[in-house]
């Protein structure tokens, strides 16, 4: 009599479950800094901090781009915001940086008048930060494609809040199941889709799109409204109600910015 060979199901499934996690691509974690200024003078030092201490630093640290962002002339908070993302590999990566920086001498030199300043003489008012895990549409930052002049571009960061954790987890379900992919048909070359896990308006997700200028950035909402792909999307039973506010912020990166 012949003794066929029989593996358990039960391993087929683990070894299955192990080879496609080892293929799925991890996602990035994002860190995004809000400076919120109150003077040229501390705009200064900020810029001064970040371009030759804290870039600097962070590359020799493993993070290859950290993009710098400011409100265009336009927008009512001009001149009082500073936006800084930093994009991780994973929380360790998040969580060990601050202690390297403080072993860091030439970091700690080339940042002196940020990192030592006086309370009477702050670089700035109040430091906002939110943290994001990247959407699994998109588990990777990006790189922008323009290569227009920086002071011209027109780089747009929304938060979509929602109502309750549902709707909010049905509104990343949408990018994920398509809304990103209408972004990438349109070239709006978008930086990072994110789920924030810790911030001061959960529940909500937060995206950057990247435009030439305010004319191709208002074309481009024009071309996604009229989509066919959005048409057959934006009033399924599942997406309704899903954004209670959206706050739209229109900036433009730093000279100095990596992104």
């Amino acid at each position: 009599m012949k003794v066929r060979n029989l593996i358990p199901l039960g391993f087929i499934a683990l070894c299955f479950f192990i080879s496609s996690n080892l293929f799925a691509q991890k996602r990035d974690y994002y860190e995004l800094r809000t400076y919120h200024i109150e003077t040229a003078a501390q705009e200064a030092m900020i810029d001064s901090y970040l371009e030759k201490a804290f870039i600097p630093a962070a590359h020799k640290n493993g993070i290859s781009k950290v993009g710098v962002f400011k409100p265009i002339a336009s927008q009512p908070d001009a001149g009082t915001k500073v936006y800084v993302f930093i994009p991780f590999k994973s929380m360790d990566e998040y969580l060990g940086l601050e202690g390297k920086l403080a072993k860091d001498q030439t970091y700690q030199k080339a940042g002196s008048a940020y990192i030592n300043a006086t309370h009477d003489n702050p670089p700035y008012k109040r430091i906002e930060t939110s943290i994001m895990q990247a959407m699994t549409g998109q588990p990777k930052f990006a790189e922008s494609k323009l290569t227009n002049s920086k002071k011209d571009r027109v780089y747009e960061l929304r938060s979509y809040e929602a109502a309750t954790e549902r709707l909010y987890k049905q509104k990343v379900k949408m990018f994920n199941s398509g809304e990103m992919d209408i972004f990438k048909k349109l070239n709006c070359s978008p930086i990072f889709y994110g789920e924030t896990i810790a911030g001061a308006n959960m529940p909500n997700l937060m995206y950057m799109t990247t435009h030439e200028n305010m004319e191709t950035r208002n074309q481009h909402w024009d071309e996604f409204r009229a989509d066919p792909d959005w048409a057959g999307m934006k009033d399924l039973p599942e997406y309704q109600n899903t954004v209670s506010r959206n706050d739209t912020r229109l900036l433009y990166p730093a000279e100095y910015s990596d992104l």
